[in-house]
């Protein structure tokens, strides 16, 4: 028999142990173990990079039983001790010097290899800012105002990565190029739709199929300014990626072990075990933040009225990646751009909670993971004389939901399975 919900503060607390679960199910610790590879011949030599790396890297030394020695750059306060594997940090999502520099090393540490040494690649979300090695004659300041620039767009994730691989010396298989002739096995933690290896920090040892022209498509479709040298770069080719027939890709594998359909999954367990049905609508929704909480909203209210296409009490799971265009000058991730447009189109309906956030605890570029919204979201904001249309209209989200105290702040999670989103309906 179903158990619904007696009040706000059980909602609540529902709706942040599902968030919990779903974090809990993509610990390295968890997901690295079971995949590592057999020992090599020769020389282990571990890098990688993400906001998941360095967890990543203590789970290999963990349970490795060799030698080993190795460096992956992660995001600030992202790092954990390891004993032979160097943690660097680094900014993310805009990078920085530390990033630059950390690229430059782990290129170094894969030189001279043989075909009987192994390179252990450790890949999460966050490697493309993380490992910010640009192509000859584009400088870190230019990279970060290409960066800059592709954050604002409203460029999904996967044309982001598209444009980076055409303008790096390190991603779109370049990296694996570097370690020819030895073997590469990539161990993958998803953060895009669909994913794509190509896309999860734009696929630093995985052949890349698109080409500049592609990438060329993207920035004038969204109107890009790059300087002068990366449109150069675009226009003539030379930045062409590694494509699937390059003998050098011949050596390099990858594996995916943890993914936000595996995320979701896990926290729909949580919401079953409490009397309600759970469903998982999809792991790869894209588009405007506030144009998918419209939809999220009409969706749940259907639910409410009429018990179609799901009866209540339920849960509605989400994963992918939203974007946000920027238009005013607030401090509001993509998550809490979702909540914020989901309670207006809401209007405050009774027994509809929500709770939108990034699984790597960081929604946009503040350290708050996301927020929690209710029936009393709007009448609350309103009677602290804030107007939810402007917080929106200014993107402006995290500002609204910290000010009612309902902001979710984790810190550092060490993982990246992306965004996670459940609208309860009781």
């Amino acid at each position: 028999m179903m158990r619904p919900l007696l009040n706000a503060s059980e909602a609540k607390e529902l709706l942040r142990d599902m968030f919990r679960a779903a974090v809990a199910s993509a610990q390295p610790a968890l997901c690295v173990p079971a995949h590592l590879p057999s020992p090599p011949q020769g020389r282990l030599i571990v890098i990688g990079a993400g906001k998941a790396s360095a967890a990543m890297a203590r789970a290999v030394e963990d349970h490795w039983k060799g030698p080993l020695e190795g460096l992956v750059v992660t995001r600030y306060g992202y790092g954990v001790d390891c004993k032979h594997i160097d943690i660097v940090e680094a900014s993310h999502p805009v990078p920085d010097v530390n990033g630059l520099n950390a690229a430059k090393a782990i290129l170094k540490r894969v030189q001279n290899l043989t075909k009987d040494d192994l390179v252990l690649c450790l890949i999460s979300g966050g490697g493309s800012a993380l490992m910010p090695l640009p192509l000859e004659g584009i400088s870190l300041e230019d990279k970060q105002a290409i960066n800059a620039a592709l954050l604002k767009s409203g460029a999904s994730i996967s044309e982001m990565n598209c444009v980076r691989r055409h303008l790096s010396a390190i991603k779109g298989g370049r990296l694996a190029a570097a370690c020819f002739p030895a073997r590469v096995f990539t161990l993958l933690l998803s953060d895009v739709p669909g994913d794509d290896p190509i896309d999860i920090a734009s696929g630093p040892t995985v052949a890349d199929p698109t080409t500049c022209t592609d990438a060329l498509a993207i920035v004038r479709r969204y109107a890009i300014e790059l300087p002068v040298i990366a449109n150069y770069v675009l226009e003539s080719g030379s930045g062409e990626s590694m494509k699937p027939e390059d003998a050098r890709m011949s050596r390099s594998e990858s594996r995916l072990i943890a993914t936000p359909q595996m995320a979701l999954e896990a926290a729909a367990e949580v919401a079953r075990a409490a009397g309600l049905n759970a469903y998982i609508l999809s792991d790869a929704i894209e588009g405007e933040s506030r144009e998918v909480g419209k939809v999220m909203a009409a969706l749940a209210l259907q639910c409410a009225r009429t018990g179609a296409p799901f009866s209540k009490p339920c849960v509605l799971l989400s994963g992918g990646e939203t974007t946000v265009t920027v238009r005013g000058k607030g401090r509001g991730g993509r998550n809490v751009e979702f909540l914020l447009a989901l309670a207006l189109a809401l209007r405050g309906a009774n027994g509809i909670h929500a709770l939108a956030a990034d699984t790597d605890g960081v929604d946009g570029q503040e350290e708050v993971a996301g927020a929690y919204a209710d029936p009393q979201t709007l009448d609350r904001s309103r009677s602290l004389k804030m107007d939810p249309v402007e917080f929106l209209d200014t993107n402006d989200a995290h500002t609204f939901f910290e000010r009612l105290g309902d902001s979710l702040v984790t810190g550092p999670t060490h993982t990246n399975v992306n965004d996670f989103r459940v609208v309860l309906v009781i």
